[in-house]
C-alpha cells in the first residue's frame, strides 16, 4: 500500500512539473503590439541609440541589442531578466531614468526588430508577468 502511495505521489508530482513548464510561454509568442513597438523606438532613438546604434549592432563595449551574440546570451532567459537590466542600468548616462512603461516599450521594439511576430496585447511593464515569458530567439 505505501509503495502504491508514493508511486502515485511521484506520478502527481511528475505531472505538475510538466504543467509548470509548458506553462511558461516564450516570446516567440505574440506578446507585444505593433503600435508598442512603435512607442519603443521613439524611447530607442531617444534613449538608446547613442551608445547602441542606430541598427541596434551596439559598438565595442556596448553590446549588440540583435542578432546573433544577443540571441545567444537571452534565449531561453526570462524576459524580466532583460527589464531589470535595462530598467536599473540604462541609459548609462542617467541609469534607471526610464519608467517600466518605456522599458517594456523598448523591449516590444527589440523583440520587433527580432522578427518576432506582433499581436493585440502589449507587453506588461509587470516583472511578475515578464517572469513568465522567456526570450525565444527566432529560427534562421
Amino acid at each position: 500500500m505505501t509503495r502504491t502511495l508514493m508511486m502515485a505521489s511521484l506520478i502527481v508530482v511528475q505531472g505538475w512539473i510538466l504543467a509548470s513548464a509548458q506553462s511558461a510561454t516564450t516570446a516567440a509568442g505574440i506578446v507585444y503590439s505593433e503600435a508598442q513597438a512603435k512607442r519603443g523606438e521613439t524611447v530607442y532613438t531617444r534613449d538608446c541609440a547613442s551608445c547602441h546604434g542606430a541598427d541596434m549592432a551596439g559598438d565595442g563595449q556596448t553590446p549588440s541589442l540583435t542578432g546573433k551574440d544577443f540571441n545567444l546570451q537571452w534565449s531561453g532567459m526570462p524576459l524580466s531578466d532583460l527589464f531589470d537590466r535595462i530598467h536599473a542600468t540604462m541609459p548609462a548616462d542617467n541609469p534607471g531614468r526610464l519608467t517600466p512603461a518605456e522599458v517594456a516599450d523598448v523591449i516590444a521594439f527589440i523583440l520587433n526588430k527580432a522578427g518576432l511576430p506582433a499581436g493585440a496585447a502589449e507587453l506588461p511593464a509587470d516583472v511578475a508577468a515578464l517572469k513568465q515569458l522567456k526570450y525565444a530567439a527566432p529560427k534562421p
